[in-house]
């Protein structure tokens, strides 16, 4: 399917690994100039295997989103180097990599760089990006938060509490920005294999008891059996799927929505 993408600027931050990678290689698929910004040095060599492997041009910049001009400067250089910016797609996050269930099992200084990154970083992405896209009166912004916003997940209070925040931000810049004919929305992984997917485990398996401890596979597996209805993982391509449509011209009339692709896992009736 065409989605009308080609030579169209999309910028994704958190583009070195994980969600974000795979929705910057779901661009660059389409034909889209990308630019991959994140914190990782790794970043403009992931931009240049884009560029080898797709073909069309891709730009690493490494930043941290939680310095709003740092993230100012991105912008404008990634317009300078590509074009002008279509598409702003914010998959930069963290967690706080401790167990909190419950919630006293954490400090309240855990919370600080959490919401830091998660939430501040949301905004300087939108203060950086948006008058770019108003100034055109087009584009899209995309916030990547997680069903963990939605239902109060007891695993990481400060990551749980910092993607409500994105998803209702999301519906105010949607509110903000639809006179000026961009649209935003935000997409909720489910249960993805990512590496913080991954630390959550990790930090599980640390305050458990040697005879309760169980194996990445197994401690997900058994989560994915009692929680998700299709009874699968989540793939990083599934999200990347539906990013770049909402990018797309026939997701035209889609705007202020928090959209789920979590295999069924939160059903709102």
């Amino acid at each position: 399917m065409d989605l009308g993408l080609k030579e169209k600027i999309a910028v994704v931050t958190g583009g070195a690994n994980g969600i974000g990678l795979a929705i910057a290689r779901g661009f660059a698929a389409e034909g889209a100039r990308v630019a991959l910004v994140d914190v990782h040095a790794t970043v403009e060599e992931t931009a240049a295997a884009l560029t080898g492997e797709f073909g069309a041009q891709a730009i690493g910049l490494a930043c941290d989103v939680a310095a709003f001009e740092a993230i100012k400067a991105a912008a404008t250089e990634v317009e300078r180097r590509l074009g002008p910016v279509a598409h702003v797609v914010h998959a930069a996050a963290i967690g706080s990599g401790k167990f909190g269930f419950p919630f006293l099992n954490l400090e309240p200084r855990d919370w600080d760089r959490v919401l830091r990154v998660n939430v501040v970083g949301t905004a300087n992405v939108a203060h950086a990006f948006a008058p770019l896209l108003i100034d055109r009166r087009s584009g899209t912004m995309l916030f990547i938060a997680s069903v963990a916003g939605q239902i109060g997940s007891q695993t990481d209070p400060p990551y749980s509490a910092s993607k409500a925040a994105v998803i209702n931000f999301a519906q105010c810049a949607a509110k903000d920005l639809a006179p000026h004919g961009v649209r935003v929305n935000s997409i909720c992984p489910g249960m993805v294999e990512t590496t913080l997917n991954r630390a959550v485990w990790e930090a599980w398996r640390s305050q458990e008891p040697p005879e309760r401890q169980q194996s990445y596979k197994d401690w997900a597996g058994e989560k994915i059996r009692r929680l998700i209805p299709l009874g699968r993982w989540q793939e990083p391509e599934d999200i990347a799927n539906l990013a770049v449509f909402l990018a797309s011209e026939r997701a035209r009339n889609i705007t202020g929505q928090t959209l789920n692709v979590d295999g069924g896992f939160v059903m709102h009736w």
